[in-house]
């Protein structure tokens, strides 16, 4: 995750005008929340940003940087203006040291199950499985190898290999990837 890094500074002007032209110097205006409530208005570099921005999901952590002290944030929203293709403003939502998160993610599917390759076709049937994870060891996404399913098979959310402290909510018989055979 070091590679989804967005430096940013505190900022002290707002309104209109201030964004106006904190934007004109090809900076962002942002925000940052905790879990308490309080906010930080921050100032963030708008090709870092978009570099990230592109390249995440909504429930993908980036590595916050204020004034040199690394937080774990969530892009919580985004303010997009359709006819110039930029962002024009970003919510942060920082994660407490060792917080409980627990969220819906994606799937990501890796590899070509074998019974495919016989033949068979590939049938997703839970694109998305509820996560609860500490902030510390928060996966960066879900992913599951299905080359090793035959036709006729099935991978169950028992059958995922996950790191230590990260639970699946989801009841474990729920199948994710089955092969069905030609018809």
């Amino acid at each position: 995750m070091d590679q989804l890094v967005i430096n940013a500074k505190p900022r002290k002007e707002t309104g209109k005008k201030a964004a106006k032209t904190l934007r004109a110097t090809g900076r962002l205006p942002a925000i940052m929340y905790n879990t308490k409530g309080k906010s930080e208005m921050l100032d963030i570099d708008e090709v870092e940003f978009n570099k990230v921005w592109r390249s995440i999901t909504p429930t993908t952590l980036v590595n916050l940087k204020v004034d040199g002290k690394s937080l774990k944030a969530f892009i919580k929203d985004t303010e997009y203006d359709i006819l110039s293709d930029k962002v024009l403003h970003v919510d942060f939502y920082v994660v407490e040291k060792d917080t409980v998160i627990t969220t819906n993610m994606k799937i990501k599917i890796e590899g070509t199950p074998v019974g495919v390759l016989k033949g068979g076709f590939m049938v997703t049937h839970t694109p998305k499985l509820s996560v609860k994870a500490p902030s510390s060891v928060y996966p960066e996404n879900l992913s599951i190898d299905v080359s090793g399913i035959n036709i006729g098979d099935t991978y169950r959310v028992k059958d995922m290999k996950l790191g230590k402290g990260i639970t699946i909510l989801t009841d474990a018989e729920t199948p994710l990837v089955s092969v069905s055979p030609a018809r």
